[in-house]
């Protein structure tokens, strides 16, 4: 009788823009060492998918990894898997672009290994019932996603002991389930546990088999594990566990086990991901009432199966800062992929096209779009690695699509697809989403000479895990706990630091608020502003290429009209903003508010710079006077903010406290500056102030 087999496949990544130190850490806590002991158990198979971001790092900082590689897969005991190069969210970019990011994991792997691989791990377990012609049509036979996914479609747990077949318009892919219950298994109990799950699985099914996928990083990075895992030799007792079963027991590449046994049948899935990740794509009120039914039912093995949490792209609704980089992603994949039906010719038009394709792709990479205990929305390096490979590759096809060395213009349209119009501004300086529906706001500027994004910050709102922060207490802890389960705090006193804002973090939103307020209530989130002058539904008059007024009016006769006007200049470009307001009663505070991020508040080569002197990022100060300037020289730009006839200037740090694999921390993320004039309205007198923003290069 064939032996029952059990299927491993072990996937590790790192997001682009992460930190060289933390990928070398990684490489030599869990990558290296996972794969030396591999090597010692001869007997134990595997499938490994490391992404294409950890491979070129790989490559460029360690090659001799790749021939410890090629030497397990040469004598059968590591298979290779595919899947999207930049680990995107397949179902989050444009089906192009997903063939694209396959066929370039295959052709890597077929050049470094010599061999194209028909398995595709699937990033985040993320499954729509679309994507089977999207993996065949890319040569993907078979990939893994959870158990979850199964059973939301009427499985039973059971059943799970091979793989199942998955057809959208005829085309098919096999789908191996990965068990959850292994996923917690390993490596936080005995391995004997493991064994024991194992021989119940193969006496109800025999010669079948049984699957998990998870991260390498469990092996090493994850607190505790290091130390847990080879220190404490779990990984070893694990190996040694599994080869004392040989009798019955083999464990199998993914490849090997899907051809070896017959497909168990048809599994029409639902859209799904792992639990978790369910869980965290609810709204926050919606995620703690779930969190309350799932202690209710947690003894109810039988209901268990129907409880789950929202879609993946319920982020995109849930963090509009996710769904503008989605958004900015597809606006320039369509543009990329116009440039493949232009007739030009010449080795410098393919080559600039190729490049911004490959940028295009980068930017597609999955941390930054969402969030939970992984996830890098909150991670402002995370999220700019994207914004800046946007930037470079929309200019470069804007570049060769206007042969002209200056230009400009500008177009309505639904850019982030709410359901309201925005405006786009672009020049071979600059590209800016405008808002008018959202206060008159600009929620993306880009400048392009350094390839940069200038707000790229994201606002302070409640969190489902904030619950945790009272029930605290801060200090490490040693013992290696599943990563959903562990609790920790990298500072005392974050839950201080919690406060939400009214609005999202964009630019030129208009703050207009009784005099009696005071910094220190701008600086807690406490300004009494009118709400419909902030964020109200400006209407937009004439377009020109440069240029846009909008006006509000509420019922009752408030009145605010902004004026937009881009100037380009030899080294960058100036944004300016005339304001008029009436309406108003009283003594009154007028403030336009600008958001900046330069990402690192304490380097000294990014600071503000008033009078003269120099501040770091992380400055909260009220500064008399009407100028300001703001430098980031690491990723060369300037930023000059005038405010002619202001009083002052209030500069906060915007700071979050988010959870992640470390614990809860606090997370700079930009600056928000309100340059504040005085008035007095008076029988129907209009106010009027402006404000503007002159940005080049640092130097």
């Amino acid at each position: 009788m064939a032996k029952f087999q059990f299927v491993l496949l072990i996937h590790g990544h790192q997001p682009i823009g992460n930190f060289d130190s933390v990928i070398e850490q990684a490489y030599s806590h869990s990558y290296l060492p996972f794969v030396q002991l591999l090597e010692k158990h001869p007997k134990i198979r595997i499938g490994l998918h490391l992404s294409g971001c950890l491979l070129e790092w790989i490559e460029r900082a360690h090659p001799e990894y790749f021939d410890l590689l090629r030497g397990l897969e040469s004598r059968g005991q590591v298979e290779m898997i595919g899947g999207g190069y930049y680990e995107p969210i397949l179902i989050s970019i444009p089906p192009e672009d997903r063939r694209e990011q396959i066929e370039r994991m295959g052709d890597y792997l077929e050049k470094h290994f010599g061999r194209r691989p028909s398995g595709g791990w699937l990033t985040e377990r993320v499954w729509e019932p679309q994507l089977p012609t999207t993996l065949a049509a890319s040569g993907i036979e078979y990939s893994l996603v959870d158990d979850n996914h199964f059973l939301g479609a009427g499985l039973d747990a059971a059943q799970l002991r091979g793989a199942f077949v998955a057809e959208d318009m005829g085309a098919c892919v096999h789908l191996i389930p990965g068990l959850k219950l292994l996923r917690y298994l390993i490596p936080y109990r005995e391995p004997h546990e493991t064994v024991e799950f194992l021989r119940g699985a193969a006496a109800g099914h025999p010669g079948g088999f049984v699957a998990t996928g998870d991260d390498c990083e469990k092996f090493g990075v994850w607190p505790g594990t290091y130390e847990h895992c080879y220190r404490d030799r779990w990984l070893e007792r694990f190996y040694e566990a599994l080869e004392a079963e040989h009798e019955w027991l083999e464990t199998a590449t993914p490849g090997e086990a899907v051809r070896s046994h017959s497909p168990l049948g048809r599994a029409d899935l639902p859209a799904a991901s792992y639990n978790e990740m369910m869980e965290w794509a609810l709204p926050t009120a919606a995620r703690l009432r779930f969190e309350a039914i799932e202690k209710e039912f947690a003894s109810r093995a039988d209901v268990q199966p129907f409880l789950r949490g929202g879609i993946w792209r319920g982020f995109m609704a849930k963090y509009p800062e996710s769904n503008l980089l989605q958004k900015k992603m597809l606006h320039v994949s369509a543009k990329v992929r116009r440039l493949a039906l232009s007739r030009r010719r010449g080795s410098n038009f393919h080559a600039a096209r190729e490049k911004a394709e490959a940028l295009l792709l980068r930017s597609q990479c999955n941390d930054a779009y969402w969030h939970g205990v992984f996830g890098g929305v909150y991670s402002p390096h995370l999220r700019t690695a994207p914004w800046r490979a946007l930037v470079e590759a929309e200019a470069i096809a804007d570049g060769l699509a206007h042969r002209e060395a200056s230009w400009a213009e500008s177009k309505r349209c639904d850019f982030d697809a709410d359901g309201h119009e925005e405006i786009c501004f672009t020049s071979e300086a600059y590209s800016a989403v405008l808002c008018p529906a959202d206060g008159g706001t600009i929620c993306a500027l880009d400048f392009r000479p350094s390839n940069m994004t200038l707000i790229n910050s994201i606002a302070r709102r409640p969190e489902a895990y904030y619950k945790r922060l009272k029930h605290l207490a801060t200090g490490e802890a040693h013992e290696a706990v599943s990563i959903h389960d562990q609790v920790r705090a990298k500072e005392p006193g974050l839950e201080k630091l919690l406060r939400y804002d009214r609005w999202d973090r964009d630019c030129f939103r208009t703050l207009v608020f009784p005099a009696t307020q005071t910094f220190a209530d701008y600086e807690h989130l406490r300004l009494e502003a009118d709400a419909g002058i902030a964020a109200g539904s400006y209407v937009a008059g004439d377009l020109s290429e440069t240029g846009v007024t909008l006006c509000y009016k509420a019922a009752d006769g408030r009145h605010s009209c902004k004026a937009f006007v881009f100037r380009r200049n030899d080294d960058g470009f100036e944004l300016a903003v005339n304001l008029e307001l009436s309406g108003a009663d009283g003594p009154t505070l007028v403030g336009i508010e600008t958001v900046l991020n330069f990402l690192a508040p304490n380097q000294a080569d990014r600071y503000f710079e008033v009078g003269g002197q120099r501040q770091p990022l992380q400055w909260s100060a009220n500064v008399p006077g009407n100028k300001l300037r703001v430098v980031d020289r690491y990723q060369n730009v300037a930023v000059t903010l005038s405010a002619p006839g202001a009083r002052e200037i209030w500069i906060s740090p915007i700071e979050t406290v988010s959870d992640s694999e470390g614990g809860f921390e606090r997370v700079y993320q930009g600056s928000q500056i309100l340059a504040v004039w005085p008035a007095e309205f008076k029988d129907g007198e209009t106010w009027r102030g402006g404000l503007s923003l002159k940005v080049d290069r640092a130097h």
